[in-house]
């Protein structure tokens, strides 16, 4: 919708300035790859933003009217993680794995984050804000990890192209999954709390990691997120 703007690029004209939004994302939506990446992905969304569902939901069952206060030194909890280690945590995870290795280990580790939850004893308040406290940090850590490997695979998918078109897309594609997954949680969350089963909704929660990890393996093992190298191109006498 923004005024068109035509100029030179590389000493040729910018053919993609006369390209109307909806046929840039025609072109984003046959890229797919980039659809099988971002839908792999998915779920590391409805993971993360779980600290503002199903923990805080937790806190309230297990803590009553100190839930909420719990509740924001979780978020304090996880905001420290993400400041302090967000550098240290990609250097690490560079000099250790391969951007798709980090991935894979991160989404892993984003699932395993809620296992704490399901192993403590719901009768005792200490152990849920311990295992409270665990997942937190081990999400933000986790999440650290993926997120500049995940965004650095968008640019590569997009092939330097329309970029930030296909950033939108698959922001778009990650909240509509978000609000879809925390549908389910929701209801996940009254099923197993009338029954007095929340060890369901964190194993889900687990599961969800595994498989996103699983996911994304698969596309890099079958090479659908390596982007083949261009030839190159003989340049104009």
């Amino acid at each position: 919708a923004l005024p068109q703007r035509h100029g030179a690029v590389e000493g040729r004209a910018d053919a993609r300035t006369a390209v109307g939004v909806w046929a840039q994302w025609r072109q984003v939506a046959a890229n797919r790859p980039f659809l099988l990446f971002s839908a792999a992905m998915i779920g590391s969304y409805v993971l993360t933003f779980q600290v503002y569902l199903a923990l805080p939901l937790a806190a309230e069952a297990a803590l009553g009217a100190d839930g909420t206060k719990a509740t924001s030194g979780l978020f304090v909890v996880s905001a420290g993680v993400a400041v302090a280690g967000q550098l240290r945590l990609t250097g690490w995870a560079k000099r250790r794995f391969t951007p798709h290795q980090a991935l894979t280990a991160g989404l892993a580790a984003m699932g395993t984050a809620f296992l704490p939850l399901a192993l403590a004893p719901a009768s005792s308040s200490v152990a849920v804000l311990g295992a409270l406290v665990a997942a937190v940090a081990v999400l933000a850590a986790a999440g650290a990890v993926v997120y500049p490997f995940e965004m650095d695979t968008v640019v590569a998918l997009s092939g330097n192209e329309l970029v930030a078109t296909h950033y939108g897309f698959y922001n778009t594609v990650s909240g509509l999954g978000i609000t879809l997954g925390n549908l389910a949680c929701g209801a996940l969350w009254d099923y197993a709390h009338a029954r007095d089963a929340l060890w369901l909704v964190w194993l889900t929660l687990t599961a969800t990691g595994a498989g996103c990890a699983a996911a994304v393996a698969a596309l890099a093992r079958t090479g659908r997120l390596t982007v083949p190298a261009q030839a190159p191109q003989p340049s104009a006498a």
